[in-house]
């Protein structure tokens, strides 16, 4: 049966699985943060462990390939930025990984707006923030979270 399944897993069909079935979680996140079910699938481990199945199953196919390290120039500049993301393999790990941080990111923001009684319409333009852009989601949150615990805390 698995052998069925390995023509199905293309570079392309794996970006629209993760980009398009990450969409319910954030959604869970958005408008049902105090849910029983958002707690089990959104705030659980399951869905990183989901990217992250995608992200070894990637990286053995660039092993297997006998290409391993072959592209990958993170630390060289701009231009090695650049090239690595032209491969596809590469830029796809890359985005799996971005999606499951995301996600954490998200998911703690709920967690945390919960501990510190922050209104969820307060929440939502934050964890869209962060769906889309990442860090910068995470860092409006940061600013209701001061006016709404009424303290600054770099290490929760």
């Amino acid at each position: 049966m698995i052998n069925n399944l390995l023509p199905l897993l293309t570079y392309e069909n794996i970006y629209l699985i993760a980009n398009w079935g990450i969409i319910p979680f954030w959604l869970l996140l958005i408008f049902f943060p105090n849910y029983q079910i958002t707690n089990f699938l959104s705030q659980s481990v399951i869905v990183p462990l989901l990217l992250a199945t995608g992200y070894i199953y990637l990286s053995y196919t660039i092993y297997h390939e006998g290409n391993i390290f072959d592209g990958f120039e993170l630390y060289s500049g701009l231009d090695g930025l650049y090239s690595m993301f032209a491969n596809e393999v590469l830029l796809l790990i890359f985005w799996l990984h971005f999606l499951a941080i995301s996600l954490f990111v998200g998911a703690w923001i709920v967690r945390d707006s919960k501990r510190y009684f922050i209104p969820k319409i307060v929440t939502i333009p934050s964890l869209i923030l962060t769906y889309f852009t990442g860090p910068i989601g995470l860092v409006i949150y940061w600013f209701f979270r001061i006016f709404f615990a009424k303290k600054i805390s770099l290490n929760d």
